[in-house]
């Protein structure tokens, strides 16, 4: 009874979304009002990344049932959304992911679709890893159609989208489906192995492919560090993210959290504290040219704070983890080239075959097309001698292979102290967004 009631007060106040350009002097403003429910926040996020915006500062605030946010963004130059259609576009889908939408909280998102069929693999990483599993693929006249790789602390996962060669539609014969299974589970074993390698298959389906590559990762606890020894550790351990935790008497848990800015940063942050069921009341994020500062007050979605030691530590491990799985560490390469069956077994052969590991990896085809981007060091973590890559271009074509960035060679944002209650500290004297004077209102 009380969900049909949540469903009719959802039904008949539907989400109120007002874009502005006119409300400041360097970012679209975007106001997001709205009845709450578990996960909305997650859902408003998703929209405006997927989108490729990049959210430069946010005001959350879901106190008393009602979601009120405000987002500032820009598209990838760094400039204010101006073309009419994509601000009505980000405008319908908030409505529609923020307004009658079931919770996805079950079906991690899996829609039916006739497209692709989708792997998701998780493992022990290891050089040249990726380059067998598409060999395999391949010799099982599997076309990848698109895919993302992370790695993260000796973990990888990824979740590859599939059609059968012939077809070009999604592999449905259940025989087929197994020996695709075993095969790869047999490549992701690879040596002894403390944790087991996962491989699923979703015949005829589509998901959010990232949300589902934090919970495989999540799943597979690959926020469990392995510490290493020596002057390489000491680095790591700088270079971590800062998250700490507070609790203020006993209302909520305060997670400030201080890192290298780079995109999607909020998207990854929320879909973890949504994913370990966790509420996000109040928030605020601020970046700047190089550093993301964020701010929330949480509680369990059983209403209580972060109560023991376990999972305050747990709920850190997490958080770092959620900002580490996606940071372009190493040597940008990207390959655009006519699209085949096989490509991409023979390119991350030859990374393979010079010594390179991908660390990161995102796939996509468009028509006959193939436009792959590689994260790549050597393998030992350490950046790739140039002489290499340029052997590597030669082989494969210049105009085939480019590298865009070299991460390694960024600057590293200044350390700083965390404050507490750095941006909330009238927070529950004043809780609306009139009162922090930073939109003009909408009233």
């Amino acid at each position: 009874m009380d969900d049909e009631y949540a469903k009719l007060v959802r039904r008949v106040n539907q989400p109120r979304v007002v874009i502005d350009n006119h409300a400041c002097e360097d970012a679209t403003v975007i106001q997001v009002d709205s009845v709450n429910k578990h996960g909305i926040l997650l859902e408003v996020i998703q929209v405006l990344t997927d989108m490729n915006l990049a959210i430069i500062k946010a005001y959350i605030s879901s106190d008393g049932g009602w979601f009120m946010d405000v987002f500032n963004v820009v598209d990838n130059d760094g400039n204010k959304i101006r073309d009419k259609e994509v601000i009505d576009y980000v405008q319908r889908r908030i409505e529609t992911s923020a307004g009658f939408v079931p919770s996805r909280r079950g079906s991690v998102g899996v829609m039916p679709s006739e497209e692709h069929t989708s792997i998701e693999l998780a493992g022990t990483d290891r050089p040249g890893l990726l380059s067998e599993v598409c060999a395999v693929l391949a010799d099982l006249h599997c076309s990848v159609v698109n895919a993302e790789i992370w790695t993260h602390n000796t973990r990888a996962a990824a979740v590859v989208h599939v059609t059968d060669e012939s077809t070009g539609c999604a592999i449905s014969d259940p025989k087929r489906l197994s020996t695709i299974k075993e095969l790869l589970c047999n490549v992701l074993k690879g040596s002894d192995d403390l944790k087991t390698a996962k491989t699923m298959l979703s015949a005829p389906g589509a998901m959010h492919r990232e949300r589902r590559l934090h919970q495989i990762m999540f799943a597979d606890r690959d926020y469990e560090r392995v510490e290493r020894a020596g002057v390489r550790a000491v680095e790591e351990r700088s270079s971590r993210p800062q998250v700490t935790l507070l609790n203020i008497e006993k209302d909520y848990t305060v997670i400030t959290m201080r890192s290298k800015d780079r995109p999607k940063l909020l998207f990854d942050i929320v879909c973890t504290l949504t994913d370990m069921q966790y509420v996000v009341f109040h928030g605020m994020v601020n970046t700047g040219r190089m550093e993301a500062y964020q701010e929330f007050y949480i509680r369990h979605v059983d209403g209580l704070p972060i109560s023991s030691e376990a999972e305050r530590v747990r709920v850190i491990q997490c958080l770092e983890a959620a900002i580490e799985r996606r940071a372009s560490e190493g040597l940008e390469l990207e390959l655009c080239t006519e699209d085949r069956l096989g490509l991409l077994s023979d390119i991350t052969r030859i990374f393979r075959e010079n010594s390179l590991c991908i660390k990161r990896a995102l796939i996509s085809t468009k028509g006959t097309k193939a436009k792959d981007t590689f994260y790549v060091t050597d393998v030992t973590g350490n950046p790739v001698d140039p002489k290499i890559i340029d052997s590597i271009c030669r082989q494969i074509g210049h105009t085939v292979l480019q590298v865009k960035h070299n991460s390694t060679l960024a600057p590293k944002p200044p350390h700083q102290q965390t404050t507490m209650g750095y941006f909330f500290g009238n927070l529950f004297k004043a809780r609306t967004f009139q009162n922090f004077k930073l939109i003009r209102s909408y009233s």
